[in-house]
């Protein structure tokens, strides 16, 4: 199973530097990485040549800002060699444990899988708990899919048009979450035969992560939790989820900082539901910072 992995990064050195080390030693020849710079571009470029053991199998590309622009812009720059490759979305603070990508490779190759996803774990355990090998994929589980745990052929990836520039961290708009969900949905959409097929891969086997609000100050955690709470809300309209379950998620986003205590506070509710309520009416209320971070 030849792996195509793309990196959106808005020029972070340091992280990049972990996530590039992590890979050394574990990509075959014929693995391939784009990096898509969107700011730093030089920077970015620097520590790409500190990294020579890979080099052979890395690319240096950019595009405009927008994490889902991004990483449609990586895909298109991946070889043309005639391989279908398995893409993979790491962010650039994302990290490869050692032995995980021959794990993943071995998982994906055996399973022929054609869409799936991996454990995410930051510095407070997984991002989701993935549901059961065998689980169909459907449009409940669907939201426990976040774009660096998820995996796609590219065939299928080109198939249901990739991600949908306009929803995403970084993206021009006020939908600032939920680029993998609303892939996803589209795939159940498109493609229930491979929905059928979903593979979840083992929590044993997991890829490293930091939690969305580290290093952020409280305006910024707020901003980015309202930020991201739009997009979803969005979602749950685009894509027609019933009535009473949009008001539940809404409604619910107020008890999101009593669920999440590790890296939020009780009051980040509020943003949430707020954030969550002007996806849903598809506007946003007063003045708000649209993106959702700035570094």
């Amino acid at each position: 199973m030849r792996l195509g992995l793309v990196v959106t990064t808005i020029g972070r050195p340091e992280a990049l530097e972990r996530l590039l080390a992590s890979l050394d030693g574990q990509l075959l020849a014929d693995d391939a990485l784009v990096v898509v710079a969107q700011g730093r571009v030089d920077d970015v470029a620097r520590v790409l040549e500190r990294h020579g053991a890979i080099a052979a199998n890395v690319s240096l590309t950019t595009s405009e800002r927008g994490a889902a622009l991004g990483r449609n812009v990586g895909v298109a720059a991946l070889p043309d060699d005639g391989h279908d490759r398995l893409l993979c979305f790491p962010n650039d603070t994302t990290w490869f444990p050692p032995g995980s990508v021959e794990a993943l490779r071995s998982s994906t190759a055996a399973a022929d899988l054609e869409a799936g996803a991996i454990t995410v774990a930051d510095e407070l355990g997984p991002k989701f708990v993935l549901p059961a090998a065998g689980t169909p994929l459907d449009r409940w589980n669907v939201w426990a899919v976040i774009e660096m745990g998820l995996l796609i052929r590219r065939y299928l990836f080109d198939e249901i048009g990739g991600f949908d520039p306009t929803v995403g961290t970084g993206a021009a708009t006020p939908w600032q979450a939920g680029e993998a969900t609303d892939l996803l949905l589209r795939l159940l959409a498109a493609r229930p035969d491979v929905a059928q097929r979903f593979g979840w891969l083992p929590p044993e086997l997991s890829i490293g992560g930091i939690s969305d609000p580290h290093g952020l100050t409280t305006a910024e955690r707020r901003r980015k939790l309202r930020a991201y709470g739009r997009g979803l809300g969005r979602l749950v309209v685009v894509h027609r989820y019933p009535l009473w379950w949009r008001g539940a998620f809404v409604v619910g986003g107020l008890l999101f900082g009593v669920r999440h205590p590790g890296t939020n506070r009780p009051a980040d509710g509020w943003w949430v539901f707020l954030g969550r309520l002007e996806g849903a009416l598809g506007r946003e209320i007063g003045r708000a910072a649209s993106t959702a971070v700035t570094r």
